[in-house]
């Protein structure tokens, strides 16, 4: 008999194990914000990456790879005269994100959101910050991260996932970030149940 622990099989939408699959919990949201994800590779394979779980909630999304040696990554198709483009990264002179920002245009808003561990974002970070015709912004302080499944670098940081709902709540309305976050929390709930963390409400 092999010594192997049986391999867990996972919802392929959510990537939660299928037990735990939060599919129908999830919302599916189609909104003016357009989201596009910008993945380092190496976190394609972790199942406990967020950001699936946003695309999959977020209608108007796509997904885009970095760091794959067969592709690169190509975002100069992002430069539409009819959206503004938004890069969210915590940079200290990027602007903040805050409703009298985003009054100062009224097209609808494209946001690029990087996605990887810190070290790999940061690597990202030259290539998607210096697009010409996108502008910078960071989340305004907020309460505390509530994803207790991995470790942080920074004591505020915050999952990507967390990170596009409270862009979200600015960008669209608390309602839809209220929307996002309950799917997460329910997320973070069951992870941590199959861990013998916590129990189920």
């Amino acid at each position: 008999m092999s010594g192997r622990k049986k391999m867990t099989t996972r919802c392929l939408c959510c990537r939660m194990p299928a037990p735990m699959c939060i599919c129908s919990a999830t919302p599916r949201l189609d909104l003016a914000t357009r989201l596009i994800m910008v993945m380092h590779s190496r976190e394609m394979s972790k199942p406990t990456a967020t950001a699936i779980l946003a695309l999959n909630a977020l209608g108007n999304s796509e997904f885009r790879l970095h760091g794959d040696m067969n592709q690169a990554l190509a975002l100069d198709d992002l430069n539409d005269p009819d959206r503004r483009l938004l890069v969210l990264y915590p940079d200290p002179n990027a602007a903040t994100l805050s409703a009298s920002f985003l009054e100062k245009e009224d097209r609808p808003v494209s946001l690029l959101v990087p996605d990887g561990t810190w070290r790999q974002v940061r690597r990202m970070r030259g290539r998607v910050l210096g697009l010409p015709y996108a502008e910078t912004v960071k989340l305004p302080p907020g309460p505390p991260s509530e994803w207790t499944i991995r470790k942080a670098t920074y004591p505020h940081q915050l999952s990507t996932y967390e990170a596009i709902a409270r862009a979200y709540g600015v960008i669209e309305s608390p309602l839809v970030q209220h929307q996002l976050e309950t799917v997460f929390r329910l997320m973070v709930q069951r992870i941590r149940h199959g861990r013998g963390l916590s129990r189920l409400n």
